[in-house]
């Protein structure tokens, strides 16, 4: 009974020896600011903007701005359900880098050049698929 005790002992210590803590969400806030996140989504708002009537853009930029704080709430969840406390400040570090802040301001750009990219490869797609069907 003894070493039934100690052996269920021992694999708790051991697992909670490596047990990672989780990540806060003002962790997870400043890896989604440094990474350029928020220059994506201001992205694909300047694109959507467009297809609003001018009068109504206004109105529209409130509600829009209103919705990104659930969203990024979204972001910071799933970024703590996949990574430890130790990857997100790895991440930050990375971010914080010259390497990693010329990622994050090119994240625009480079946001535009893939969707730009996409397009033309979905168009392309629909081609092939209308051969097939």
């Amino acid at each position: 009974m003894k070493k039934l005790f100690l052996m269920t002992f021992v694999v708790f210590a051991i697992n909670f020896g490596f047990a990672q803590t989780a990540p806060t969400k003002a962790q997870v806030m400043k890896l989604i600011t440094l990474s350029g996140s928020d220059l994506s989504i201001k992205v694909a708002k300047d694109q959507v903007i467009q297809m609003i009537p001018t009068a109504k853009q206004a109105d529209f930029l409130k509600e829009f701005d209103a919705t990104l704080p659930a969203l990024y709430d979204s972001m910071a969840d799933i970024y703590i359900d996949m990574y430890t406390e130790k990857d997100i400040n790895d991440m930050i570090a990375f971010y914080e880098s010259p390497v990693g802040k010329k990622v994050s301001g090119n994240m625009g750009v480079f946001t535009q050049k893939i969707m730009a990219a996409s397009q033309t490869w979905g168009a392309g797609l629909q081609t092939l698929m209308s051969k097939y069907m």
